[in-house]
């Protein structure tokens, strides 16, 4: 298989997955760290940082674009978990891919309520306000973690079965050639 083959395969299910955020789905149960992950194995840097970011966008153009501040902290996190899916570049088991997983799960989560603390009034700036920001978002956590973990699975089972596909069609071709 070709590499351009490969990037258009990569970049197309990148985009499937960014539009699936304009279905409707349970709060925070999204692939868009899933693909960043994925684009983090598949791509070289300039494509793989540039896709996830953009298709973001594109999908907040859509949704409405919110505070700037969370929103740059959410950009952070997904540009995070393409910088962990590069580092598990070449280490392609399934083992390393939930790690993946799991590790950009808590990076978001980190990031993303600490922006929000930070940046706005809701909690009080002290460390019981810290806690209690934390604490309420939880239940987000639960359904980003298990859509991070879900959906990466898919994409990368998704991406070994076409490359499958493909594979095998490709020699049956070469057989009958």
């Amino acid at each position: 298989m070709s590499k351009k083959t490969q990037i258009f395969i990569v970049a197309a299910i990148i985009i499937l997955a960014a539009a699936s955020r304009l279905v409707k789905h349970p709060f925070n149960f999204t692939p868009i760290i899933a693909m960043s992950i994925f684009a983090g194995v598949y791509l070289n840097k300039k494509w793989g940082i540039f896709l996830p970011l953009a298709a973001m966008a594109v999908s907040d153009f859509f949704i409405g674009f919110y505070d700037w501040q969370v929103m740059a902290s959410v950009y952070a996190g997904i540009a995070l978990a393409f910088l962990i899916g590069r580092a598990l570049k070449n280490r392609e088991k399934w083992q390393t891919a939930v790690f993946g997983a799991l590790a950009s799960s808590s990076a978001f989560f980190i990031i993303t309520n600490f922006s929000v603390w930070a940046f706005f009034d809701w909690y009080p700036h002290t460390w019981a306000g810290f806690l209690n920001c934390f604490a309420l978002a939880l239940p987000f956590f639960r359904n980003s973690l298990a859509g991070d973990l879900i959906y990466t699975g898919v994409l990368f089972a998704g991406y070994e079965a076409v490359l499958a596909f493909y594979n095998k069609k490709l020699a049956k071709n070469e057989l009958s050639a």
